[in-house]
């Protein structure tokens, strides 16, 4: 193992926003762009490694960028991503983000784009409504991927079987590509990490392990779990929920050097927002 991989690897389990940040150390070879494609997991989806987020400070069906931009506002947001190469949207019920993208796809070929969505369904019932509704919001006829929105419990595969069948028999009728769970505590994480249902697993990961689900080399240990058998995991809270917008660079070359994350999630609320981070993530990726 090269020293600087080796270094690599040992600081990938540490809080490093404590002191000066090690860019050399954690540097690629080659230059990470937001746009490029990236396989998630074992799922066969192609995704670019930066997703459009919607849901800062999403709750009860609104969201920073639906209050600040609205539907056509959140729509164009999506659309000059997608003119960046930025095919993945990251959406929810919880967000109420559904006809904002609906309004993006007036204007973007549905096949083009990878469409991610969160359910609180936990019944059979629940499950197939959701499914129904979101297609119907959302103006498609399949979803690409969908999430178990907000897991906190470690038995969370349990409370939710009823809902997870209905998921997997959603993948297999073509109704779905994928399905997955996100996760907000360590127990439900290592629950995720040992599932065979989960394919896809949404991770609070960054250098400073703010709004993580434990302390960073605990966390990144279980991803590597999940890593080694095959799931997609989308890092999110990047940037610790906005807390460490002063050390952006820090944060991404963090979660670009790190081999276990597939691809991230950050909510842009206006172009600007948008356009300095595709900026930003090819000289963060190799700064040294």
């Amino acid at each position: 193992m090269k020293r600087r991989d080796f270094v690599k690897a040992g600081m990938a389990t540490a809080g490093l926003l404590a002191g000066p940040f090690p860019y050399h150390l954690l540097a690629s070879d080659t230059v990470k762009n937001a746009h490029d494609l990236i396989s998630l997991g074992n799922t066969g989806i192609e995704v670019s490694r930066l997703a459009m987020g919607t849901g800062t400070h999403g709750v009860n069906r609104r969201s920073n960028q639906t209050q600040k931009l609205g539907i056509r506002g959140v729509a164009d947001l999506l659309h000059a991503a997608y003119d960046q190469g930025l095919n993945f949207w990251d959406s929810a019920d919880q967000y109420g983000t559904h006809p904002h993208l609906n309004e993006a796809l007036n204007h973007i070929p549905r096949e083009k784009v990878v469409i991610l969505t969160k359910t609180h369904a936990t019944t059979e019932k629940e499950m197939k409504a959701d499914l129904d509704r979101f297609r119907k919001e959302l103006n498609t006829d399949y979803l690409d991927i969908v999430l178990l929105h907000f897991m906190t419990d470690g038995k969370w595969d349990q409370k939710k079987a009823a809902a997870m069948d209905v998921l997997s028999k959603a993948r297999e009728d073509g109704i779905i590509r994928a399905h997955g769970v996100s996760c907000h505590t360590l127990e439900a994480l290592e629950t995720a990490a040992n599932s065979e249902w989960v394919q896809v697993d949404m991770a609070r990961i960054n250098p400073a392990g703010a709004r993580m689900d434990a302390d960073v080399p605990t966390v990144v240990k279980v991803l590597k779990k999940m890593k080694q058998r095959g799931k997609g995991i989308i890092g999110m809270k990047i940037l610790g929920a906005g807390s460490l917008r002063n050390r952006v660079d820090e944060c991404l070359q963090y979660a670009l050097a790190q081999d276990f994350v597939d691809c991230f999630t950050i909510g842009s609320e206006n172009q600007q927002e948008m356009m300095d981070l595709v900026q930003r993530i090819p000289k963060a990726s190799t700064r040294g």
